[in-house]
This record gives C-alpha cells, structure tokens and sequence, in this order.
C-alpha cells in the first residue's frame, strides 16, 4: 500500500442485491476488521467521496442513479464492484431486467468476486483501490497522461484458513 497525503472517502451504493455483500461492507467496518485504519470513512455524499463502492447488478432503474452518483464525484475517483452480481450480473445475469455487472454503465477500476464477497477480499480491493487512486491523483497534480490500467481483481481467500 502506498502512503496517502489525504483519508479516502467512500461512498457505497446497494444496486438492488440481495444484502449479502452490503452486510459484509458493514462488517468490515467493525472493530473486527477496521477498515478505518487505513484512514477510511464512509461518507453519504459522493461530492466528498474518492471511491465509489458498489454492489448488486445493474437495471434499468438504477443504471442512471449510478451513473449521476459517478458523475457528481470530483477526479480523481476509484470505482469499486463488489460481488458476483456488480461484476457480471451473477445469478441474475439472464433476467429480463438485468442489463448486467456495474461496467455495463461506468468504467471499473478494482472487481471483488464472491457471493458473498468475504470482507477480507473487500478489504484488499479497497486497498488496491488507495494505490489505484494515488496513482491517478499523482498522475494530475504532474500533468503526466493518464495510463487506464487494466482492472484489478480481489482474490478470494480461501475457506478454510490459511
């Protein structure tokens, strides 16, 4: 992990998933995993938000909020697909109302498999997400082009320990 000049704030947003990922977003924020130790905070307002935290598949009600939720975050900004259902649809992929994963609407820097995704793999795409967006904040304060690096994923830990 990189050292950050500033706390990163993230937004997270329930693209209608089942609650299974949104539980685990919430358990990473206890005193068990604390994720605000790497000087995160969960914020309501995407003005103030660094990265953008998604779960749930996307349809054609919420594709726009989630694209004016992307638009109203100030660059540089991260976005980040938690579960199997905002990276591909998941089990729902072949419904007449799902369009599919979260970069069916946005581009997506940091995918997080699992269904649920355990909070141990949200917690190491958040923190592929800090180096993602240090890399775009420097990349505009020196005025260097932008490279658009391929999308990283999260690897599952495994079940059983280890």
């Amino acid at each position: 992990m990189t050292y950050l000049k500033k706390s990163p704030w993230i937004i997270h947003y329930d693209a209608s998933s089942c609650n299974g990922c949104d539980i685990e977003i919430l358990a990473c924020l206890t005193p068990m995993y604390d994720v605000e130790r790497f000087g995160i905070i969960n914020t309501g307002n995407p003005k103030h938000a660094d990265i953008f935290v998604v779960t749930g598949s996307v349809n054609e009600q919420n594709k726009y909020v989630i694209k004016n939720i992307y638009d109203q975050m100030p660059d540089p900004k991260v976005v980040v697909a938690i579960g199997i259902c905002a990276t591909s649809g998941g089990v729902f992929r072949e419904c007449y109302n799902v369009s599919g994963g979260i970069d069916m609407v946005i581009p997506v820097d940091v995918y997080v498999p699992g269904c649920a995704a355990r909070p141990e793999s949200i917690i190491d795409g958040i923190v592929a997400a800090l180096g993602i967006l240090e890399g775009k904040r420097s990349a505009m304060v020196t005025g260097a082009p932008q490279e658009h690096p391929a999308p990283v994923a999260a690897a599952e830990k495994p079940a059983g320990g280890a």
